[in-house]
């Protein structure tokens, strides 16, 4: 890279970190003369950044709007894709990406057309009553996974499991993803020769190696992950027929509590995990509905006891005063 060149890149950056440079500034910063300054103005120019220069006090040069973002060759979708999603990790809990979002969106917002960043705004407005903040990871953890995913290699994860215990995990990484507040990763485990869903926060390194691998038929991604962290994750699985129809029975089920699918218009299916069975019957009787137990048998067995008791309640009388 020529010296004109670093130093016309170097003004770039320059112009974006601050609103308004003078002249004179610019010319300190970067070690060159005010007349060095406006030929390397000109360049960028030239090469369609849209350089503005005000004269009087408190004037200059500042990096202003365009229609188009030339050289990076974005058009007003792909730009509003990139600003939404930088939103979005700047209001994440990613450990050290929210900053770096913030600083890149600052730089993108200077140079955004009016009626994209209208749009932006727009959008993001109406994503932040769904959005949710991520479980605090570490940014190098989440970009290393992303990366190791796209280029298809393999990762070595030092990875802590709920119970505290820590092992190695030699992983061919398929697909990071966030479900309700939580990244995860869904991989295929060499050591146990299966698929396996991690948690990210639980992950206390990641190091890429350079071995390819060649890509495995997958089962429904989401779906696997949403059962691992529902059911997989907890001793007791439960699986429940709801006589109410899925609408009804859907809200009252977080995401990462269970899985529900419809049985036809007038009933549903629940799947969930448990660490004690008795907090299944509190929830299922939260709802109200009637249901057929399908697995576990002593599910059953909880609820018709848990009945008998509620039909042995009766009113009592006050106590007597003393």
């Amino acid at each position: 890279m020529s010296d004109v060149t670093t130093r016309a890149l170097r003004l770039l950056a320059l112009l974006q970190s601050r609103s308004v440079w003078t002249g004179p500034d610019l010319a300190l910063e970067m070690g060159v003369t005010t007349r060095t300054v406006r030929r390397d103005v000109d360049r960028l120019r030239e090469l369609g950044y849209p350089v503005l220069t005000s004269a009087g006090h408190g004037g200059g040069y500042q990096l202003g709007a365009g229609r188009a973002l030339p050289p990076l060759l974005l058009s007003s979708s792909e730009a509003v894709a990139v600003a939404v999603g930088l939103r979005l990790a700047a209001a994440s809990a990613v450990d050290g990406l929210d900053e770096e979002a913030l600083r890149a969106l600052a730089a993108l917002d200077r140079i955004l057309p009016a009626p994209v960043r209208a749009e932006v705004g727009a959008i993001t407005e109406a994503m932040g009553v769904i959005s949710r903040p991520a479980a605090g990871i570490r940014s190098e953890v989440l970009m290393t996974l992303a990366t190791a995913v796209r280029d298809g290699v393999r990762v070595r994860v030092d990875y802590e499991r709920a119970d505290g215990e820590r092992a190695e995990r030699r992983l061919e990484p398929h697909r990071v993803l966030s479900m309700e507040g939580r990244w995860y990763l869904f991989a295929w485990d060499l050591d146990r020769e299966d698929w396996r869903t991690f948690r990210l926060d639980r992950m206390l390194a990641v190091h890429a190696s350079t071995f390819a691998f060649t890509p495995r038929p997958t089962p429904d991604i989401e779906a696997a992950v949403r059962e691992s962290i529902t059911v997989g994750a907890y001793p007791h699985s439960v699986t429940v027929r709801i006589l109410a129809p899925l609408e009804e029975i859907a809200p009252q089920v977080p995401a990462r509590a269970g899985t529900v699918t419809a049985d036809g218009p007038d009933a549903c299916v629940l799947r969930a995990g448990a660490g004690e069975l008795h907090w299944v019957v509190m929830h299922l009787a939260r709802m109200g509905a009637p249901i057929e137990v399908i697995d576990p048998p002593e599910l059953l067995e909880m609820i018709q006891g848990v009945g008998e008791w509620a039909l042995r309640a009766r009113a009592g009388r006050s106590p007597r005063p003393r």
